[in-house]
């Protein structure tokens, strides 16, 4: 005698779930956690086979370029620099050798690894109705001066395009200031985190006094609890592990990933990468933040390059589309489109910078290569796109529990 619909379907579903079952456990056992000096470390065999991604990790001292990369995952012995899905990033901590093995720390899977790669899975990524734009600087603070003038940040940002263009994209925009007074860094956070599903953008030109001769764009997310930032030495285990994270950094982080991949993808400027750190304005805000660092007013070459209303609206164009990037990330359930890919739809050469000044600068960027930027070959971009949305939930759940672990030792040990 047939089973009725209904008690089939049943059945159907408990068998679904039984498989299912099976299949997580089959995939907790894939993570083999080494225990090296009482922290936990992932081989990088591990992770590539995980992700299904090419991996390669090259000896201490060695440079590795994203215009040269061919592995989606590119590690250097000692160091905490990394490609990690065609974008130059900074691990939390420093890759290891232990018993012939390149080990990698289980902290930078689940806090740096996981949310570029997979971007599209970090909890409630993507919510978006309105962006907290914050010019750096203002009133007292006047930041730093270039030899073309004042720094044209505000304008730039509220009526020459920035705020127009993410406007015409339907999303709320809101400016921490509207002069050029200072407004605490408190308040700034304060501002995003009473704005519905906001994420909060701050804009800054860099400058130093260390070399004339720094250029390029770098995005900074807030450093997760228990590591040091990207600018930090060797710190303390104690100092580290005192410091406070954010329940928002994976989200943080993806929204990093998006504008540097449409930023680098659509201009030409030096790649100084994904990084982490502390600052007030990150610290404070309680809803996906970034900081942006869009190039040197130090140096001669690019400071004129910042002066040029042109290249600030494509500067502001190439952010727009960076965060509709990560607003679309729940909804095509795949990573963002990468600088290779960016390069390929355009089919146009970059945005040439301007020229510099005098031959040793030039000669200087002909032997370092200065300005290059990500150039994936074909098959490796594929191998990302392919590997990445065809991802087991088996292999998300699996996850999931290791990012819970993380965060359970952190708490215990914050």
């Amino acid at each position: 005698m047939p089973l009725p619909v209904k008690r089939c379907s049943v059945l159907a579903f408990v068998f679904a779930c039984l498989a299912l079952t099976s299949s997580i456990a089959i995939a907790a056992a894939e993570w083999q956690v080494i225990k090296v000096s009482g922290h936990d470390y992932l081989s990088v065999d591990n992770i590539s086979k995980f992700y299904g991604l090419p991996a390669e990790v090259v000896p201490s001292g060695a440079k590795i370029q994203t215009d040269t990369a061919d592995h989606p995952l590119e590690f250097v012995s000692g160091s905490r620099e990394a490609i990690i899905n065609g974008a130059r990033s900074w691990l939390c901590f420093p890759v290891i050798e232990h018993d012939g093995k390149s080990l990698v720390s289980r902290t930078d899977v689940a806090k740096t690894i996981e949310p570029l790669v997979r971007p599209h899975r970090v909890p409630d990524v993507g919510k978006v109705q309105t962006v907290v734009l914050d010019p750096g600087h203002g009133g007292h603070d006047k930041g730093q001066v270039s030899r073309y003038g004042q720094k044209k940040i505000l304008p730039w940002m509220s009526h020459e395009s920035f705020r127009p263009i993410l406007q015409a994209k339907g999303l709320r925009v809101i400016m921490t200031r509207e002069g050029d007074y200072f407004v605490p860094l408190e308040v700034r956070a304060k501002i995003a985190n009473a704005a519905r599903n906001s994420i909060f953008v701050s804009i800054h030109f860099n400058a130093t006094n260390d070399d004339p001769n720094a250029t390029g764009f770098e995005i900074f997310s807030f450093t997760p609890r228990g590591a040091p930032s990207t600018s930090d030495g060797t710190a303390a285990a104690s100092s580290v592990n005192a410091q406070p994270g954010s329940s928002v950094d994976a989200q943080s982080l993806a929204l990093s990933a998006c504008i540097y991949h449409s930023v680098l993808g659509h201009l030409r400027e030096y790649d100084r990468g994904i990084k982490r750190a502390r600052f007030a304005v990150l610290r404070l805000t309680k809803v996906p933040a970034v900081l942006i660092e869009g190039g040197f007013l130090t140096e001669s070459g690019e400071s004129k390059l910042i002066s040029n209303k042109d290249w600030r609206a494509k500067l502001a164009g190439a952010i727009g589309i960076g965060i509709e990037s990560y607003r679309a990330l729940p909804v095509k359930k795949q990573p963002p489109t990468l600088v290779a890919d960016y390069r390929r739809e355009t089919k146009s050469a970059p945005v040439e910078p301007v020229a510099q000044e005098g031959k040793r600068e030039r000669s200087r960027r002909k032997l370092t290569g200065i300005g290059r930027q990500i150039r994936f070959s074909s098959t490796a971009a594929e191998i990302i796109a392919c590997t990445t949305i065809v991802s087991r939930v088996c292999s998300h759940c699996s996850l999931r529990a290791e990012l819970h672990a993380v965060d359970s030792d952190q708490d215990d040990a914050a």
